[in-house]
């Protein structure tokens, strides 16, 4: 495909008039129309070169030009809004093969298989502009499911991304903060205001970008990590001593040297880390 195709697809919001379509609010849809914004996150995920992209809500598929346009090898886009494909397959019939659309709800996709399929050999990594209703259980999925990306670079409401990137001690650190932190290099990399969405949400947006660790927790382990920060932050409030009760409460702090009488906010990675090891052992 030459960029000179891409460039002659009609700016998206004529598109959207065209089709007399509307974001929907089931959904969580808000639509990123400038080319100059999408083409910055996309590049926030390079190198695409050799890159299988999947990209989760494409919507009208301003993240998808630019996906296609700064050199992904292939790009597989999974948008469960049927409205949706007819212009995104304007945006495939000038790919030169390299776009494949999925018609499906994306709780329910197999990343593996899909990447099996259609990237074989390439380096998988996701980007999306993902939809705010299902945002979070796609995060928790991509960092401790089978499929593992090479990178992600993703886009939330700013709160939820202040929440992956907080440190312990502050208010925005929770089970989030810790998952995400145990398994991945996180970062906000570019933040955008509400008026860059059509139509504009009630919050700012960031993007995150992720890249995993060497050093993430195995199966086993991330289970149980997973056990215990929903122990934890269940009740943040309390004591470990007592929001760990039914788990092991005391002697598991003791036995992870974590001080029992401490509230889970101010526990870092490596103390719940401590704690999954003894709770797994």
């Amino acid at each position: 495909m030459t960029g000179l195709a891409l460039d002659a697809l009609p700016p998206l919001r004529e598109v959207l008039a065209d089709h007399g379509l509307l974001a929907d609010k089931r959904f969580g849809q808000h639509f990123l129309l400038d080319l100059n914004l999408t083409r910055k996150i996309a590049r926030l995920a390079a190198p695409l070169e050799g890159a299988l992209v999947i990209e989760v809500g494409p919507g009208p598929g301003g993240l998808t030009r630019a996906l296609l346009a700064e050199g992904a090898a292939r790009v597989v886009s999974i948008e469960r809004d049927p409205r949706f494909i007819p212009l995104l397959e304007e945006i495939r019939a000038v790919s030169d093969g390299r776009l494949v659309l999925i018609q499906a709800d994306a709780l329910k996709v197999d990343e593996a298989a899909v990447a099996a399929e259609h990237g074989p050999g390439l380096r998988p990594l996701i980007v999306a502009n993902l939809p705010y209703n299902v945002a979070t259980p796609l995060l928790v999925r991509w960092l401790t499911g089978p499929f593992r990306p090479a990178a992600m670079a993703l886009m939330f409401q700013r709160e939820v991304a202040d929440r992956i990137a907080a440190p312990p001690g502050s208010d925005a650190y929770g089970r989030l903060s810790v998952l995400v932190q145990a398994t991945s290099e996180a970062r906000v990399a570019m933040t955008l205001p509400a008026r860059a969405f059509t139509p504009p949400p009630k919050v700012e947006s960031a993007v995150v970008v992720l890249t995993p660790r060497a050093d993430a927790p195995a199966p086993a382990r991330l289970a149980a990590l997973e056990r215990v920060t929903a122990a934890a932050f269940g009740q943040r409030r309390k004591m470990l001593r007592s929001s760990l009760k039914q788990i092991g409460g005391e002697d598991l702090c003791h036995a992870a040297d974590v001080d029992p009488a401490a509230r889970a906010e101010t526990i870092d990675i490596a103390g719940f880390l401590r704690l999954a090891d003894s709770l797994e052992g």
